[in-house]
């Protein structure tokens, strides 16, 4: 067990569940993650927490996608901790050398696609261009609702779990 995980295993549940928020901002999520300590090494972590995510309501799951930024935007909807924050940045740096045409296809397809969907454009951003966002924005647009919400709830799931391993 690495000391970060013995660390989040000890913590009190208010402040475990508060340090796991940082990873997914779905509430519930981190509250039952936290109930669930102690995990015995990262794959246990990370075997729940994708236990837990997939049986989140929808609700949950769009109250998780409300603490991203927009790709190529650097504040969410609802606030978040300075960590979030900082790592959304940080997953998002493909767009950071974007041309100016890419970052306003970007803008006007995330506007059309929250228009469509009623929640923000979420990808598991890290490591891609922002032409391989903009490319997967404009495939999904395509998609119907009860699809797309899906999709972006496993690429949540991929995030959170980016995140897990940078929390340990």
């Amino acid at each position: 067990m690495t000391s970060n995980l013995a660390w989040l295993n000890t913590l009190p549940v208010e402040e475990a569940a508060k340090e796991l928020l940082q990873c997914c901002g779905s509430k519930r999520w981190a509250k039952e993650m936290a109930s669930r300590r102690p995990f015995q090494n990262v794959e246990a972590l990370l075997r729940a927490a994708n236990d837990i995510w997939w049986s989140l309501s929808p609700d949950d799951w769009l109250e998780a996608f409300r603490s991203h930024p927009k790709i190529g935007e650097r504040k969410a909807a609802q606030a978040v901790s300075a960590q979030s924050s900082e790592w959304s940045g940080q997953e998002q740096a493909g767009v950071s050398n974007a041309s100016q045409q890419t970052v306003d296809s970007l803008a006007a397809l995330n506007r059309a696609y929250e228009q469509k969907f009623e929640f923000i454009f979420i990808i598991c951003a890290s490591g891609k261009t922002s032409e391989e966002m903009l490319a997967a924005l404009r495939e999904r647009l395509n998609n119907k609702p009860e699809v797309e919400l899906t999709i972006a709830a496993a690429e949540q799931s991929k995030i959170t779990e980016l995140r897990l391993r940078k929390l340990i």
